[in-house]
């Protein structure tokens, strides 16, 4: 244990090696493992529970009953030394649960900065979550699941294990979202498949009205002209190779991955399979 500054309420426990920032608060009622880091300003408010190889970056708040850092959900998991690594001033709510990886993902859950995660919301095993992500109540995440930065998921968002979400999506409330998000995409009612781009989050982030043009003109290419997506991402590659937010939506489409690509209710290939890019 570490840091000037600390303190402890006498009604919590904080095991013989955790290191704990400068001005680091323990309130009532918490539990502190040993392989755990705490940095500088972290709060935890009161009856937090912190296991594992946990690491917290400096001026986190952790409120009342969330869990951090224990055995993942998995049957295959047999006791490895995983981590959980939490970026900075991540606001994380009543009951929230984050556990660490296992040895059939890459051993380690990541968590990036100024995320606010509310009531009840889960990060599972192995996944990996960008900066500024906000995870309304209830909202879960299976196994292996990666999340971009700015992302918003709605109250009672599910998410298939090892399933993409790009940077900039939006997952509405109730949603379930079983195949791929391409960057900037919006799912907004239940399985309905892919409903658009978030407007609303690019203006919010101070996208211009160029900028969210061209997006639009290359989603309409992707999703409802002629050819194979692997076709269509070609042309649109070839059409918008100097915009980096278009780019950013091919390179997610050609990179591939486990699960299929969620596309618009309406488009000819409602599912498109990974392997047509």
């Amino acid at each position: 244990m570490s840091g000037s500054e600390v303190k402890i309420d006498p009604l919590s426990r904080v095991e013989q090696g955790a290191v704990l920032g400068a001005g680091v608060e323990i309130g009532p009622f918490c539990t502190v493992g040993a392989d755990v880091v705490l940095g500088a300003g972290v709060k935890l408010v009161s009856h937090v529970a912190i296991g594992g190889h946990t690491t917290i970056g400096e001026g986190a708040a952790v409120y009342p009953f969330a869990s951090l850092g224990f055995a993942p959900q998995s049957l295959g998991y047999k006791g490895e030394p995983s981590r959980l690594v939490i970026g900075r001033n991540c606001t994380i709510r009543e009951h929230v649960t984050m556990n660490g990886g296992t040895a059939g993902g890459h051993m380690e859950t990541v968590v990036g900065d100024n995320g606010f995660f509310m009531v009840n919301s889960h990060v599972a095993h192995d996944c990996i979550v960008g900066d500024n992500a906000i995870f309304a109540n209830n909202a879960t995440l299976a196994g292996h699941v990666t999340v971009g930065s700015n992302v918003f998921l709605g109250g009672m968002a599910a998410i298939h294990q090892f399933v993409r979400i790009g940077d900039n999506a939006i997952v509405g409330g109730l949603c379930g979202l079983q195949h791929d998000l391409i960057p900037f995409g919006a799912m907004i009612y239940g399985r309905s498949g892919l409903g658009g781009l978030n407007i609303i989050g690019m203006k919010r982030r101070g996208f211009t009205r160029p900028q969210i043009h061209a997006l639009r003109a290359a989603y309409r290419e992707l999703f409802y002209s002629g050819g194979t997506l692997g076709e269509r991402a070609a042309r649109v590659a070839a059409d918008f190779g100097d915009d980096a937010n278009v780019m950013h939506i091919v390179n997610f489409i050609r990179n591939g991955a486990k699960r299929r690509l969620t596309v618009p209710a309406d488009a000819a290939d409602h599912v498109a399979e990974p392997e047509a890019a």
